[in-house]
């Protein structure tokens, strides 16, 4: 009898490993292709392109095999928005509402359950390559919150500059040997290799020379990681976080003068290509019709000169809450899933991205915490003719600036630029955004009715800051709910 039980366990083990595998490659693989600070207006498919100096045509060909947003939202800074994405939370929730100031307590508590923490619990193969920019100290980079690997920098890109400050370079000045940059006072920002369960490694130092060939090391990585799991047959994430175009925007010697109109053009050619490698290498592997690719940007253009980027037909910079800073391109294909050629204006926030990659992959998003983003992934397919989103509040920083409803949206304090004053407004401002794209006109006046709808977003909003404090900014781990204390 023993001999007959262990002759069916042994054919048995085999059958339920290939059952899994087989449910496993059921699984459609994810890439999340996110470009830093590119504006509204710079892709050829959102009015850009040729007019901003270099074609884009691989994403725009992506745009035409998949749905294209109009009304996609960010939020008006990187790690806040990077921060909504990899938890469904918008971040005056986790402490993460602005970019970090140097030497305090930074990125997310270990206690947020991030989406690759969540596909992971699926089967899925997590990997991220390039800006994390939530999180420096070694637990909370992204091999501590979910990713099985890692290539890039745990902070931002304007960092390359430091080590530039004493040089001369063509009309820059100098800032001297006494004034300018000091490792010994701050050292220069590293740039690592890691997996999950092992140290970080160190492979780099952040400098001007770096700087030209992240985007290479970070779209070989992926492609790497992507041809990998795709011979394995196991699901993956590859969260692909594009060098392009953060300040200091400069090119990889291999893409430097290829338009032969500036850096600037230069940097679009050479982040056009390297999405094209990465989908060519999807293609090669043959997953292509079991792959969703998500291309987006985390934030509205650069404000800082001569970096200046391109908010198309929209008023302002990141760092607002203006409709530059907000809307941002948002391109998603699914082969046979995601009717191709679609495009929608309704409002979409990237916090929704969280439970919408959840729901892909089989994953329950946590119940125990507030979750901010909505399934829309029957709205992307096509099931439905309308996003599952009305609106949403917008900060900026800890500042409630705004709430936007369909197409109307409403100012409570005004800031065109990143470098101006905010200026809390005497009265709230009411815009309509089908016919005042430049949020000059206030229609409050006649059309107060609209307090009603958007107001009912705040008091919602604020009722549950009170159910669920938020997380202050700094707060070190380990880190409690306040509601589990009692």
């Amino acid at each position: 009898m023993r001999r007959v039980l262990a002759s069916s366990l042994a054919l048995a083990l085999p059958l339920c490993a290939g059952a899994v595998q087989a449910a496993n490659s059921a699984k459609p693989n994810i890439v999340f292709i996110l470009a830093d600070n590119l504006g509204y207006g710079e892709l050829g498919v959102y009015g850009g392109g040729i007019l901003r100096g270099a074609p884009t045509p691989r994403i725009d060909a992506l745009a035409s095999q998949g749905m294209r947003l109009l009304n996609f939202n960010v939020e008006a800074q990187c790690s806040p928005s990077r921060s909504a994405l990899m938890t469904g939370r918008f971040s005056m929730r986790s402490g993460t509402y602005a970019v970090p100031v140097g030497g305090q307590t930074d990125g997310l508590t270990l206690w947020e359950i991030t989406i690759a923490e969540l596909l992971s619990g699926q089967g899925y193969r997590t990997g991220m390559w390039g800006k994390w920019h939530l999180g420096s100290a070694e637990a909370r980079l992204p091999t501590g919150q979910g990713f099985d690997e890692w290539y890039g920098i745990p902070r931002t890109y304007d960092e390359a500059m430091w080590t530039a400050q004493n040089q001369s370079n063509s009309m820059w000045p100098s800032f001297g040997n006494k004034q300018g940059w000091n490792a010994d006072v701050v050292a220069p920002e590293p740039i690592y290799e890691a997996r999950k369960g092992q140290k970080p490694r160190q492979v780099g130092t952040l400098n001007l020379q770096a700087r030209l060939t992240m985007e290479a090391g970070i779209t070989d990585h992926a492609v790497a990681f992507i041809q990998k799991n795709a011979r394995e047959g196991t699901p993956f994430f590859a969260y692909v976080s594009s060098s392009m175009v953060h300040m200091p925007v400069l090119p990889n010697p291999e893409f430097a003068g290829k338009t032969g109109n500036g850096d600037w053009a230069d940097c679009l050619a050479e982040m056009d290509a390297r999405t094209g490698q990465i989908l060519d290498a999807i293609r090669d592997a043959g997953i292509e019709d079991n792959t969703i690719v998500i291309f987006a940007s985390d934030n509205g253009p650069e404000a800082t000169d001569p970096w200046q980027g391109d908010s198309g037909p929209w008023r302002g910079t990141y760092f607002t809450a203006t409709e530059a800073s907000l809307r941002a391109p948002f391109i998603i294909r699914w082969p046979g899933r995601i009717p191709a050629g679609t495009v929608s204006n309704d409002i979409v926030h990237i916090v929704d991205m969280y439970p919408t990659l959840a729901a892909v992959a089989g994953a329950k998003v946590p119940t125990d915490r507030a979750i901010d983003g909505v399934n829309q992934l029957a709205f992307f397919e096509g099931k439905q003719p309308h996003s599952n989103r009305e609106g949403f509040p917008a900060y900026v920083a800890d500042r409630l600036s705004a709430v936007k409803w369909h197409d109307w949206k409403m100012h409570f304090i005004w800031q065109e630029n990143m470098y101006d004053a905010p200026i809390t407004l005497a009265e709230p401002r009411i815009i309509n955004l089908l016919t005042d794209l430049k949020e000059e006109r206030d229609v409050g006046a006649k059309a107060s009715w609209l307090a009603t709808p958007m107001m009912k977003i705040v008091y919602d909003w604020e009722a549950s800051l009170k159910k669920y404090p938020p997380i202050k900014m700094g707060t070190p781990d380990p880190y409690t709910p306040a509601t589990s204390r009692h």
